[in-house]
């Protein structure tokens, strides 16, 4: 009998964690490219990239996403990694420059993050219907998979809506995102709840989920008992264990790895995690 296949996805720099909450961060192109590179060697099948600006803040210039995906493939052509590109890298973006990078560079997936909150109790995280209709409508255009970002359950319930719409197609792509501020907190019961909120509303999805700071280890077996996809890496934790810096992403996709198949399941190589999307 095959072994169930398990997704991990690298998430190697966000928009925020700078060299002083972790000196190993990636912020430049070049680090960033390299470090996607030796997340793959790792066992990643999929890397989720946000850029900096020359500041070291989030930015979605798309000359900076041009220059880390052409660097990566002429340094690495044996790269086959799923480059799945934030749409929500700078919270003063207009809903142009969100998707600017889209357009130009069509990649295999994009985040779509559905819905509206106040982010970090700081900000706002604006999600409109119409920018969500017109995301959801270019991702068609450019046969680009949407990962859908849910940080709470209503979210689940905004895809359903745009599924009904057309906005988008079956079969749905999750991302479950426990334990961020303002979110849901990340904990097992809760990460039951989101997916039986899923396969509620959006049956025959995948998902997969990953918990912020404390919430981290536990997300990462819960998902993988539960069957579902892991993401790692400094987005989401700058801190391997408790009082440890993380001395690479690499570092966090090993572990995910020993995780996985000590579970008794087996990494998805790229085109494994292609079929399991319906990328191909």
């Amino acid at each position: 009998m095959a072994k169930k296949k398990t997704i991990i996805t690298a998430a190697v720099t966000g928009a925020w964690p700078k060299k002083e909450n972790n000196p190993n961060v990636p912020m430049t192109p070049a680090e960033i490219a390299d470090d996607v590179y030796a997340c793959w060697q790792a066992g990643a099948a999929v890397a989720h990239l946000h850029m900096r600006d020359d500041e070291g803040n989030g930015t979605m210039d798309h000359n900076k996403f041009r220059e880390t995906v052409e660097l990566l493939h002429s340094k690495y052509p044996d790269c086959d990694i799923i480059l799945n590109l934030t749409t929500s890298g700078d919270l003063n973006a207009t809903d142009e420059t969100r998707v600017e990078h889209v357009k130009e560079l069509q990649p295999e997936m994009a985040s779509f993050d559905c819905g509206s909150m106040n982010w970090m109790h700081s900000g706002l995280f604006i999600n409109s219907p119409k920018f969500l209709t017109d995301c959801g409508l270019l991702f068609q255009e450019t046969n680009t998979k949407p990962e859908i970002e849910a940080f709470d359950p209503g979210m689940i319930a905004n895809a359903a809506y745009y599924l009904k719409k057309g906005v988008l197609k079956a079969p749905l792509h999750f991302q479950f995102c426990m334990g961020c501020a303002n979110g849901i907190p990340g904990s097992t019961k809760n990460l039951v709840f989101m997916k039986e909120t899923m396969d509620q509303l959006c049956p025959g999805s995948t998902w997969s989920c990953f918990g912020v700071g404390h919430s981290a280890m536990e997300m990462l077996y819960a998902a993988v008992a539960m069957g579902g996809n892991v993401r790692v890496g400094m987005e989401d934790n700058v801190m391997y264990s408790k009082g440890v810096l993380a001395e690479s992403n690499a570092q966090f996709v090993e572990r995910a790895k020993r995780v996985i198949e000590e579970y008794g399941n087996e990494v998805a190589t790229p085109d494994e995690a292609r079929e399991i999307l319906g990328l191909k």
